[in-house]
């Protein structure tokens, strides 16, 4: 379907959920414990650098590093967003497509650049896996999420590269792949013409103030989208974050903190299975999908807990909400509340 005229609020995300309103934080998909002491200190340390206009090529470098990639082949960018609206300003796309329901930002950033945007729509009866044979053959963009959020859906690599075709652009949102332990099926260090892969480094190194992020591209597309890219956009302090989480240290501590996630989620789904609710689709990242029915989210809200509402997303309605994975002294509340309340 085409987007022409009011659809869902695109503009809507976790945060709003929690600003400001003292409630339970179960919507926002940033780890629960914060940053561990050595990012901390090295984003403090990088305060003392705020005299000099930043320079992000050190960090392009530890980045290209880690996925095996040359250093003309990733640009930092003012987290995920910003990499997101230099893809809808890059060229005048004809016929773009996001695949929903998924992380609403690249659609917004299309219809802000003046594109008319196709959302093709994955099946909860197919598990919402993605199939190639809804992408229209004329797509010159295609945007797809892996781990897809909200779903958790972690998409085979082998599809997302059967959708690269002559002409096209896709581009893979892997914002949620550094919480999946050895992140099987990224792209990230797939040098494949006409692809973009983008990441972020605020979720599970909890740092979403520092506003990190970077998309691996091959060396040609890479620069198109560097000309694009506000001078001086990626702070110092976003620079000391991917230095830090690139080293021993902080490769070991992403394992160790994908594995808590992991954890974290199967207690989850259990306990939430206990209490009569069950997922849309199982999920692979640091956050389910579940059915609760109508009216729950405002429900709980009343009784002090925030989940994330999910009728923003197109293809959801008010039925399901995500909720993000915590330790289970925090879930052990929402069920508590749960068992209280009636679907409407």
């Amino acid at each position: 379907m085409s987007e022409a005229g009011p659809g869902p609020d695109l503009a809507h995300h976790g945060d709003v959920e929690v600003r400001g309103s003292g409630l339970l934080d179960l919507a926002v998909n940033v780890h629960p414990l914060g940053p561990p002491p050595w990012l901390v200190e090295a984003l403090r340390d990088a305060v003392d650098d705020v005299t000099h206009y930043p320079d992000p090529t050190p960090a392009e470098a530890a980045l290209a590093r880690l996925h095996g990639r040359a250093e003309g082949e990733v640009l930092a960018t003012a987290g995920a967003a910003e990499a997101f609206t230099l893809v809808a300003r890059l060229r005048r796309w004809r016929h773009p497509v996001v695949v929903h329901p998924q992380f609403t930002e690249p659609h917004a950033a299309l219809l802000q650049a003046g594109h008319r945007v196709q959302a093709v729509l994955t099946r909860p009866e197919t598990g919402h896996a993605l199939e190639p044979e809804a992408i229209p053959t004329d797509a010159d963009l295609v945007v797809v999420g892996n781990p897809t959020n909200p779903t958790g859906v972690l998409h085979p690599a082998a599809l997302l590269r059967s959708l690269r075709a002559p002409g096209r652009v896709v581009v893979v949102d892997e914002a949620f792949m550094d919480a999946v332990p050895g992140e099987p099926e990224s792209l990230a260090s797939d040098e494949l013409e006409g692809l973009v892969v983008v990441r972020s480094l605020t979720k599970t190194w909890a740092i979403p103030g520092v506003r990190a992020g970077y998309l691996l591209a091959n060396p040609s597309l890479r620069d198109e989208l560097a000309r694009l890219r506000t001078p001086w956009s990626v702070s110092s302090a976003a620079s000391a974050a991917a230095l830090a989480v690139t080293t021993t240290q902080g490769r070991a501590e992403q394992l160790r903190r994908a594995r808590q996630l992991q954890a974290w989620r199967r207690d989850l789904t259990a306990d939430l299975a206990a209490v009569g609710v069950g997922l849309e689709v199982p999920s692979q990242a640091p956050f389910v999908l579940a059915r609760v029915g109508c009216g729950v989210h405002a429900r709980l809200r009343e009784r002090g807990v925030a989940v994330r509402r999910c009728d923003t997303f197109p293809g959801l309605d008010d039925t399901v909400v995500r909720i993000a994975t915590r330790p289970r002294p925090m879930t052990e509340v929402l069920l508590r509340e749960l068992v209280g309340i009636a679907a409407c």
